[in-house]
């Protein structure tokens, strides 16, 4: 059998092996098998080199010849199996024709959209955003919060604690509150400042429908000449607002924290009563809603942090997004947002 003849008995053979493939896996494997870099006609065009010259060009044009008519071949099976499976499905129960199901859309966890929300307002004021670390030693968490190891405030906080213990650096412990970030940024850092420090907090303590181990906390910090309660004030109410309607009255009450002098809570009214409703689910007939505690950073505080007291005043803040986020949407257990229930969080 000449070169010739063996090219034309391959092309045969190889349709009627194509004619056989019945479906698209098939399919691949005799493309491999006769087209590809190791197929059989490739080898045939690869081996000219070794013919003899006289036959090399009469060789080539009946392989070329012979591997673009089983292209052709190829992809008239294609489509020739396409439409056959199409015509099977339009055949059965299927109906091509009809639009495809769309895939459901996630969304935010509305812990995260009320805390992008907090961070929008006090970015709009002037206040970055910076992070801190979540596994905390225990001098920043409580020590230089004015929270000495004897204090009665330290019975505010159920504490997870380290077993490990850094070399002189003191207890580690995961942090109760976001507030040690006001000491190391001050630590690092010269007036004027503006930040909020939004994080993960944790405390060892039974949950219920106001308490959870974990929590989400925003700490506001501002450090500069001449900040006023006014200041903190106007800042505070223009956050609640922002956060629960133009027309929210807030008020100021006395409060203690170790950290502040003088220390408030800041409270909105109600935004689903006129505040005499005792059976309000809201406010309980009360009227106001307290939503973070604030108040005028403690000179101790600014002095041990280097700043002089004397020239410079700061105010601080902190607020549960938990608790904001129950008071906007009127979630009455804080345990619903960690469930991972789908009927309850695709409401939002």
């Amino acid at each position: 059998m000449s070169s010739v003849e063996e090219v034309e008995a391959a092309l045969a053979e190889e349709r009627a092996a194509l004619a056989g493939a019945g479906d698209e896996r098939a399919l691949e494997e005799w493309r491999t098998r006769v087209l590809g870099r190791s197929g059989r006609l490739t080898a045939i065009l690869r081996s000219l080199g070794e013919r003899p010259p006289e036959l090399r060009r009469e060789l080539g044009r009946a392989a070329n010849q012979a591997k673009a008519a089983l292209e052709r071949d190829l992809a008239e099976r294609q489509r020739e199996l396409a439409e056959r499976e199409l015509a099977a499905l339009s055949a059965g129960s299927l109906d091509v024709t009809l639009p495809g199901r769309p895939r459901p859309r996630g969304g935010l966890h509305p812990i995260t959209q009320t805390l992008r929300e907090i961070l929008a307002v006090f970015s709009e004021m002037g206040f970055a955003s910076v992070e801190g670390p979540e596994v905390e030693l225990d001098r920043y968490n409580f020590d230089r919060l004015r929270i000495p190891e004897d204090h009665p405030a330290r019975d505010m906080w159920d504490t997870f604690w380290f077993d490990e213990e850094p070399s002189g650096a003191g207890r580690l412990l995961l942090r109760t509150h976001t507030s040690p970030m006001q000491i190391r940024y001050m630590e690092r850092h010269e007036p004027p400042i503006r930040i909020v420090v939004p994080g993960r907090c944790y405390r060892y303590e039974a949950t219920d429908a106001t308490h959870e181990w974990m929590m989400q906390q925003v700490e506001v910090l501002a450090v500069d000449e001449g900040i006023s309660m006014a200041d903190l004030k106007g800042t505070l109410w223009e956050c609640a607002r922002r956060l629960f309607g133009s027309g929210r009255q807030v008020l100021l009450r006395n409060s203690y924290f170790p950290f502040v002098e003088p220390g408030v809570e800041l409270a909105v009214d109600c935004f689903a009563c006129d505040g005499t409703d005792p059976a309000c689910t809201v406010c309980r007939g009360s009227r106001w809603l307290e939503i973070m505690g604030a108040g005028m950073v403690h000179p101790e505080i600014l002095e041990a942090s280097g700043y002089d007291s004397g020239r410079y005043t700061g105010f601080a803040a902190g607020m549960g997004v938990e608790r904001i986020a129950m008071l906007r949407y009127g979630v009455e257990d804080i345990r619903h947002f960690y469930q991972n229930d789908l009927r309850f969080l695709s409401q939002f």
